[in-house]
């Protein structure tokens, strides 16, 4: 039965594959590393794009083979380990409650049922990672536990080096790791503080490295991403806004309560079995981990506002919350539970989604692949053929092909595309929103910027918009962009605006920001870019080219 949840939850997210605008992003980024650019979105400019850097190194892999397939890859990838995180979760939950006869799929049917766990289970994004390391950090932490049942032994240091990956996987999932971290000490503490002290080096010396690398590579401590989306901000208001689009769209109250009074039930029940009561306690400790990690991850992301995508950021989240009770013992006592939790998810499967389709819901919220799917006249965007039905960036991207280098390509005036001249020596630059369609048919010597920052270090670093949309919270007014580039001739833009965009890119601040991910990486640049990276992250300046033209940032 356990093997039938897992096929059935392939299944379902194989039928929802599709590629986002994001997930086009990484990949673009996995390009420009294959052809010997760096990690980088646009070549000779070091940004950090991704918010994952585990994921963007996986799919470094295939990239790196010569013919292919990135974005099939990319699919196949997120699928894999989408479905492999939930096999290792109902594994450890069966050892969890001690390898009985049958078990019952029950926390299972909770993702199985929701569809964005099968829209994200692909997405080109790093959700099916986020489930995959979380359903491995969960099966091993499991098995330390049948370890000290038995009375054994074992090396610590497999989760130790998989728990430090936390922040390479996703940032946020720090806190993940830290819980789980402090169930583990508890669990392996009678076997002496230097095994745990060691255990502790382990998981930290990649991350460590890694934040060296990113200090002096990107000049920052933080990818670009944090700083586009300001992450440190509350927006409480939002972030309630957000979770509630989740919970009450799929009426998840009624199988979380459920599944929290038959996790406790069953525990209570299992303290008989154990005598011994430090055995007892490390083994609350360990069922508990996962719910508590849960709660600090919801608790994070609606402080932060959530996202702009449908229920996204709360998945890993709510795979947490429901690992201890992935699967249960059966037992005719949680049959009737297990029958609710089971009616709810055919009434799930059946109908309940958001109820605004492809338009924007509450706070700007999209159903984020109904939108692409929609406006691509394609059930399963993947390639670059796909893309080719988007409504604005395939003929941004072909006019910036074809125009001579030092071009620089702005929408509008209407729905046309402007072309100006920019600086000798400036590569052709395009300002787009949607960055991972157009970096996708961009050239890859092409420069791809965005208003929002996630590409663009001027944007990254500008002031946001009070209350705007979750992800996309600035908006770099294009004179900055032409500014940069270097462009004397506004053509139907404002002279004034442009000129004091000038004085503003001038800043010495700002000309130090640029310089840190565009001159050439030698060990003094390195070092000054690893050193400064704190003042450098903090640094910001108001949008308006009027108001940062004093340079009241410095």
């Amino acid at each position: 039965m356990l093997g039938g949840t897992v096929a059935v939850f392939a299944v379902l997210v194989w039928h929802r594959r599709w590629i986002s605008d994001d997930g086009l992003i990484v990949l673009r980024t996995v390009r420009q590393l294959a052809i010997g650019n760096g990690p980088v979105f646009n070549a000779g400019e070091r940004v950090e794009a991704n918010t994952s850097t585990l994921w963007t190194a996986l799919l470094a892999l295939p990239g790196l083979l010569p013919g292919a397939a990135l974005n099939w890859s990319a699919v196949v990838l997120g699928l894999v380990l989408s479905v492999a995180g939930l096999g290792l979760a109902l594994d450890a939950a069966r050892r969890l409650w001690g390898v009985p006869p049958r078990m019952l799929p029950c926390g299972a049917l909770v993702v199985v049922a929701l569809p964005p766990f099968w829209d994200f289970g692909t997405s080109g994004l790093e959700t099916g990672l986020i489930v995959g390391w979380l359903g491995l950090v969960w099966w091993m932490l499991v098995r330390r536990l049948e370890a000290r049942r038995r009375g054994a032994g074992g090396a610590l240091w497999p989760l130790a080096v998989v728990l430090g990956l936390a922040p390479l996987v996703r940032p946020d999932l720090a806190l993940v790791a830290i819980v789980v971290g402090v169930a583990t000490v508890l669990l392996e503490a009678p076997r002496g503080w230097p095994r745990l002290a060691g255990a502790a080096g382990a998981a930290a010396v990649l991350p460590l490295l890694y934040e060296v690398f990113r200090a002096g590579y990107y000049g920052l401590l933080v990818p670009s991403t944090a700083l586009a989306k300001e992450a440190s901000s509350p927006r409480w208001e939002q972030g309630l806004s957000y979770l509630d689009d989740t919970v009450g769209t799929y009426v998840l109250w009624v199988p979380l309560a459920v599944l929290a009074v038959l996790g406790l039930t069953l525990l209570l029940a299992s303290r008989d079995a154990v005598p011994d009561a430090a055995l007892r306690r490390v083994t609350l400790a360990v069922a508990a981990a996962p719910p508590v990690a849960a709660a600090l991850l919801a608790l994070y992301v609606t402080r932060v506002g959530g996202d702009f995508m449908h229920a996204r950021m709360l998945l890993p989240a709510l795979f947490c919350l429901v690992l201890p009770v992935m699967a249960v013992p059966w037992r005719r006592e949680v049959v009737p539970a297990v029958a609710v939790i089971a009616v709810w998810a055919l009434v799930c499967l059946a109908g309940l989604r958001p109820d605004y389709g492809e338009e924007l819901g509450p706070d700007f919220i999209a159903n984020e692949r109904m939108y692409y799917v929609n406006i691509t006249g394609n059930p399963h965007p993947i390639t670059t053929d796909d893309y080719l039905g988007h409504p604005v960036a395939p003929s941004g991207a072909a006019t910036v092909a074809a125009a001579p280098p030092g071009t620089f390509v702005l929408r509008g005036p209407g729905d046309g595309w402007t072309l100006f001249r920019e600086a000798p020596g400036t590569p052709s630059t395009i300002v787009w929103l949607n960055l991972g369609v157009t970096g996708e048919l961009a050239p890859l010597d092409v420069r791809v910027h965005d208003a929002v920052g996630l590409t663009n270090p001027l944007a990254a670093h500008s002031t946001s918009l009070p209350n705007g949309r979750i992800g996309h919270d600035k908006d770099l007014p294009a004179y900055w962009d032409l500014a940069d580039a270097g462009v004397t001739d506004p053509q139907w833009l404002d002279p004034a605006e442009l000129d004091a965009a000038r004085r503003a890119v001038s800043c010495p601040r700002t000309q130090e920001v640029l310089a840190s991910v565009r001159d050439p990486l030698t060990a003094g640049r390195f070092w000054a870019n690893l050193t400064g990276a704190w003042e450098r992250t903090s640094y910001r300046y108001p949008t308006e080219p009027a108001l940062a033209a004093g340079c009241p940032g410095g």
